[in-house]
C-alpha cells in the first residue's frame, strides 16, 4: 500500500462519518407532525363573558370555536362524531386550548375526571402549553397540564 492510499482511505472514512452525523441530526430534529391551529376570518367564542375574563387575565384569543370531526370504526361500521374546542389563546408566547365549563356537565376536580375529559385535547395539540378550563359561574380559569411518564 502506498502512502497516498492510506490518506484516501482515511479521507473516505471521515467523509462517511460526517455524512452519517449530518443525516442523524436531520432525522432527530425532524419536526413532528401536529394539527395546525385553524385560521379563521371571524373568531367566535361561545361566551362574551369568557372573552372578557380571558382578556382580563392577559390571554389573547387567536382562534374561536373549532369543530374537529372524528370517524369511529366499530367492527367495520363507521360512525361520525366530533370534538369541540371553545377557543385557542396565547399568553407569554404560549398557546392554550380553552374549554368552557358546562352547567349540565360539571367537571369534578379530581385527576381521573380531568384526565378523562381533557387529556384528549392535549394529545391532539401537543404544541399547546395546556388546557384552560373556564368556569363562568365562579369566574375562574384553571390551567391544566398533563405530563405522561413512559416506562
Amino acid at each position: 500500500m502506498r502512502s497516498g492510499d492510506t490518506f484516501v482511505v482515511l479521507l473516505l472514512i471521515v467523509v462517511a462519518l460526517v455524512w452519517f452525523y449530518a443525516r442523524g441530526r436531520l432525522w432527530y430534529h425532524k419536526p413532528r407532525p401536529s394539527f395546525a391551529i385553524p385560521r379563521q376570518d371571524e373568531i367566535f367564542v361561545p361566551s362574551e363573558e369568557a372573552v372578557l375574563l380571558l382578556n382580563a387575565q392577559g390571554y389573547e384569543i387567536v382562534a374561536g370555536k373549532t369543530k374537529l370531526p372524528v370517524t369511529v370504526t366499530l367492527d367495520e361500521q363507521e360512525m361520525e362524531s366530533r370534538l369541540f374546542v371553545d377557543a385557542f389563546v396565547l399568553k407569554d408566547n404560549e398557546l392554550f386550548i380553552v374549554k368552557l365549563a358546562k352547567e349540565r356537565q360539571p367537571l369534578e376536580m379530581s385527576a381521573s375526571a380531568i384526565r378523562e375529559r381533557l387529556l384528549v385535547y392535549s394529545l391532539l395539540y401537543p404544541e399547546a402549553a395546556g388546557v384552560l378550563y373556564v368556569d363562568l359561574t365562579i369566574r375562574t380559569i384553571r390551567k391544566i397540564t398533563f405530563d405522561i411518564e413512559r416506562e
